[in-house]
């Protein structure tokens, strides 16, 4: 007989756990999962391609409907979890459902930080974070709205991006004085920038917004330093928190996140979490690819297999705002290090390697994006790059030529 498996939260980290699971121990578990949002699992990094028009929410879907039906996967989209009764292993329902575990996955997510500023109630003021806030976000461009986007990193570029191809006229604010600066050095920032006002986006760096000027709609912003900018519309993506509420209400561990061990267990007996909901060795990472080893680990060991989560290379690759980046690992350097950097403003590329002890521990790079799983590999690896450390900024071909 099956063992029920309650997954809550119907996201990326849950669906890649139950594609894990299937391939190890279908028939083991009858799976449940619980998803607050009206729709099938989709592609949240994809978002601003529906935001801009380039795609639609169906084109982001995952998977589709018979994808799960075939996996034996009861799914309930469209359903709030309300409470968990660990001791009777039962999670209640907003619609008055209950549903029984033998075992439960917290893969809540996380919810778009609204800044606690003046004005920040007022009709105008939206986040950018799921399906219903590009819907609404849509509607803005639509209207040739003005638009501040508070934050530059790269939920704010994203929908910096999105919105004024949809034919918003858009303002990027960021409080610090580069865009993405947890993921890009000075020069990366700075030619990202570049890129970014090239696509007639106005972009204000040292920009600590203070309050939202209007009395019954939003009127404008005005930040610390005096400046006053004219604005329909306000979009906060200036951060993430982890959904923990349902797990601490329920007696689970949490700190920022839930915290989890190297197994993905909570300080309950068959209770876990994963993705950006969890708290691991004191880090909740807001990126896909370490929810992605994480559920890897958790069907492991939910399948009987050995395994555990020592954390992941923090790595993003992408195109922001249409433009390709990538970083990874330690790349701003280290007192011990050694970096090389390469780049051509005419040409909008940028490449930085940043190499410790004979090997490369961190990368940036700009415009070209080509090499960076093989540089991803290289600072997982640990690989010793000494003999051919000068081949190394011209790419992997050079590189695998004079390793030959």
């Amino acid at each position: 007989m099956s063992e029920p498996l309650v997954i809550i939260g119907n996201g990326m980290a849950a669906a890649r756990l139950v594609d894990e699971l299937s391939k190890r121990a279908l028939g083991r578990y009858a799976i449940a999962v619980i998803g607050e949002e009206p729709r099938l699992a989709y592609n949240r990094v994809l978002l601003s391609s529906v935001l801009a028009g380039d795609s639609e929410m169906a084109d982001i879907e995952l998977r589709p409907a018979s994808w799960w039906r075939d996996r034996g996967v009861t799914l309930l989209y469209g359903h709030k979890a309300r409470a968990i009764d660990i001791g009777a292993k039962r999670v209640s329902l907003e619609n008055g459902e209950d549903i029984g575990f033998a075992k439960l996955v917290f893969a809540t997510g996380s919810r778009a930080l609204r800044l606690a500023l003046p004005g920040a109630d007022l009709p105008g003021v939206c986040v950018f974070r799921d399906g219903a806030d590009v819907d609404a976000l849509k509607r803005l461009a639509a209207q040739r709205k003005r638009i501040v986007v508070i934050g530059g990193g790269l939920l704010g570029l994203e929908a910096a991006y999105g919105l004024a191809k949809s034919g918003a006229a858009v303002t990027l604010a960021h409080v610090t004085d580069r865009l993405m600066e947890r993921q890009l050095d000075a020069p990366a920032a700075a030619l990202l920038k570049q890129q970014i006002e090239n696509k007639g986006i106005e972009v204000l760096l040292e920009a600590n917004a203070i309050r939202i000027i209007g009395e019954e709609h939003v009127c404008g912003v005005e930040f610390a330093d005096g400046r006053r900018i004219e604005a329909d519309a306000l979009v906060f993506a200036a951060g993430i928190a982890p959904n923990k509420e349902l797990a601490r209400d329920a007696g689970v561990a949490t700190q920022r996140g839930i915290v989890v061990d190297d197994h993905m267990a909570t300080n309950i007996d068959d209770v876990f979490a994963l993705g950006e909901c969890a708290q691991h060795r004191g880090v909740c990472y807001g990126l896909v690819e370490p929810a992605y080893e994480q559920a890897r680990i958790l069907a492991a060991r939910l399948s009987g297999e050995s395994g555990s989560y020592e954390g992941s290379v923090v790595s993003t690759n992408l195109k922001v705002s249409g433009v390709s980046v990538f970083s990874a690992g330690e790349f701003l350097g280290s007192d011990g290090g050694e970096t090389i950097s390469w780049r051509d403003l005419g040409l909008g590329l940028y490449k930085k390697l940043v190499i410790e002890d004979g090997r490369l521990i961190g990368a940036v790079l700009i415009g070209d994006t080509s090499s960076a799983l093989w540089c991803l590999e290289l600072i997982r690896s640990r690989a010793d790059i000494t003999q051919w450390r000068d081949a190394l900024i011209f790419g992997r071909a050079l590189y695998e030529k004079k390793a030959a």
